[in-house]
């Protein structure tokens, strides 16, 4: 203890935790279990320093011995104690230190740091202890802490290759997309591709290792340019695409003011209104919300003139009722128009039945009146086919002609029959033969013309 210290006695001073010791020889395998013992037990280190008369502490150091400090109001025993507990201290700091580089997980440089300061106070302690085996312990422990260390730089700059490598990946990628032809690209999905490429870089500089600073700058000016570049096109495109659907949507509020004056014109508006409709699909887009919002008022003032319009169809349908159920009653009566075997007739018929159609007047809905022309269509058509057919053969040039090829195939019947006579006479059966088919095949003809 100095001399500038109370005269009183000091208090005891509370020891740390013993720790066993690595012993230095293996124990024998049949030697009984013996109990863990500190690291340096207090009864050897004593044998380490002495107390002289004045009460000064020494410490044996080699063959020599070096003077720690005073403690002269206390006993010998008690000198040693407090000298001794500081070395059980240091001896404890190592004890530490080398247990934490053996259970692995702290960084070595961090060690290393913290046996070099250990070193430093185990060097000239003011305790009483085996200072030189700290040492040697340190020594040994420093060496390790070496070789950890340079395995920790060799894996940390492995990791830094790697993380160079990845942000290099996304650098190239948004380079890529800058280069592209931003006026032709969907900005949706660049703009999730470029916000997925930030994420993955802050992802990278948060839990990945630190960069040198010169690389680290020069790829994220990259990065920074390339996601600069895309960035003032999409403001670029959108800016221009706010302007497109302005005009949008003031020519769009135009179409509608006028949509809405043709509500008085009631069905005579809505011809107007179809011309509307083709210049509001040529007007282009206003956006999602504002198209739906103006369409909604469009169509509105649409509707306005299709419901007049329905009105005036339900009113016409109720008038054509009585007009159907004539036409559908004249249609009964042009039954028998196809079973009128006289086709003048037949023609008188289905002409007094067309003129009273045609007094019937128009039909409403249209399509009503459709099915039931189309109906009368039909029995016109099959009357029209029937005196074709009968004019073709009451044709008087028809029936000339076909007179003319009858006496043709008479006289050639005629002269076949003599030929074939004179071949059966003369018992030529090949020539009488070949009269036979002839005569066979005219006679068909003529049967054809009806002779």
């Amino acid at each position: 203890m100095s001399a500038t210290e109370p005269s009183k006695p000091t208090p005891p001073v509370p020891a740390p935790p013993r720790v066993p010791m690595p012993p230095k020889t293996a124990a024998p395998a049949a030697a009984a279990p013996v109990a863990p013992v500190s690291p340096v037990a207090a009864s050897d280190s004593a044998d380490w320093g002495r107390v002289t008369e004045d009460g000064t502490v020494e410490v044996r150091e080699g063959d020599e011995y070096r003077v720690v400090g005073q403690y002269p109001d206390g006993t010998p025993d008690e000198a040693l104690a407090y000298y001794v507990r500081k070395f059980d201290d240091l001896a404890f700091k190592v004890h530490t230190l080398e247990q934490r580089h053996q259970a692995g997980g702290a960084s070595a440089s961090d060690l290393t740091n913290q046996a070099k300061h250990l070193t430093s106070e185990v060097t000239g302690a003011a305790a009483v202890g085996d200072l030189a085996s700290l040492q040697k312990r340190l020594e040994a422990l420093t060496a390790e802490l070496a070789e950890a260390s340079a395995a920790e730089s060799r894996e940390a700059k492995r990791l830094v290759d790697e993380a160079i490598a990845e942000r290099t990946v996304l650098v190239e990628k948004i380079e890529a997309i800058a280069a592209r032809d931003l006026s032709k690209v969907q900005w949706k999905q660049v703009t999730e591709e470029v916000t997925a490429l930030f994420d993955a870089w802050q992802a990278q500089q948060q839990s990945g290792p630190r960069l040198p600073k010169g690389i680290s700058q020069q790829l994220w000016k990259r990065f920074r340019d390339a996601r600069s570049t895309v960035d003032k096109a999409r403001r670029a495109f959108y800016a221009e695409l706010d302007e497109t659907h302005k005009a949008s949507r003031d020519r769009k509020n135009k179409l509608i003011q006028r949509a809405e004056a043709l509500a008085p014109q009631g069905v005579d508006g809505i011809p107007a209104y179809r011309a509307l409709l083709d210049e509001w699909k040529a007007s282009g887009r206003a956006g999602r919300k504002a198209d739906d919002a103006l369409w909604a008022r469009f169509k509105a003032a649409g509707d306005e003139l299709y419901a007049a319009r329905a009105e005036q169809s339900a009113a016409e349908e109720a008038e054509s009722a009585p007009k159907i159920e004539a036409r559908t009653a004249l249609l009964e009566e042009a039954k028998a128009v196809a079973d009128e075997s006289d086709i003048k007739q037949a023609r008188a018929l289905l002409t007094r039945i067309q003129r009273q159609w045609d007094e019937v007047g128009r039909i409403f809905p249209r399509d009503k009146e459709r099915a039931l022309d189309d109906k009368l269509r039909t029995i016109e058509q099959a009357l029209k086919s029937r005196e074709e057919v009968d004019w073709k053969r009451n044709n008087p040039e028809t029936k000339a002609r076909a007179n003319d090829m009858s006496q043709q195939l008479l006289d050639a019947i005629e002269k076949l029959e003599s030929e074939k006579a004179a071949a059966e006479a003369a018992g030529d059966k090949k020539a009488a033969q070949q009269a036979a088919e002839s005569l066979e095949a005219r006679r068909a003809w003529l049967k054809a013309l009806g002779a």
